[in-house]
């Protein structure tokens, strides 16, 4: 039960947190201190890491983009020690040309015993490079 009650904790602080995690930064109480991140261009252990990848995102949105959001669609728990958040990045690119960036993904969060996140893993529904390409003006088109 008491883990129950955990898992619940856990995906009302996602629920609250990513929805602003471009604008401030989350909570960190539900991770373990070992907790292991990867998404297609990072890989790195130790909520110390984890922290400053945070930290970068809200860097780089403010100064890349006069708009970005991450919309989140759903976040449940998949199976018992398996949390799933299913969202969307865009954005707008500080370009003269306004570039816009979107991409859907999902994030899979395994969790101990104890009821916190030691893993967390992002999957994108394109790779870097296409979304890279988004930044571009379009040849001729716009």
């Amino acid at each position: 039960m008491e883990y129950q009650l955990q898992i619940e904790k856990v995906i009302k602080t996602l629920k609250e947190d990513l929805p602003t995690l471009f604008q401030k930064d989350i909570s960190y109480n539900i991770y373990t201190q070992d907790i292991y991140f990867q998404d297609p261009v990072n890989k790195f252990k130790y909520k110390f890491n984890y922290r400053i990848i945070f930290w970068t995102l809200r860097f780089h949105a403010r100064l890349f983009f006069t708009q970005i959001y991450f919309d989140v669609h759903d976040v449940y728990q998949l199976a018992e020690d398996t949390i799933l958040a299913k969202w969307t990045v865009r954005g707008v690119l500080r370009v003269p040309w306004k570039a816009g960036v979107f991409f859907n993904g999902y994030s899979t969060y395994k969790l101990k015993r104890d009821g916190l996140i030691y893993e967390h893993i992002d999957t994108w529904d394109r790779k870097p490079g296409e979304i890279l390409k988004q930044f571009f003006p379009k040849g001729g088109d716009s």
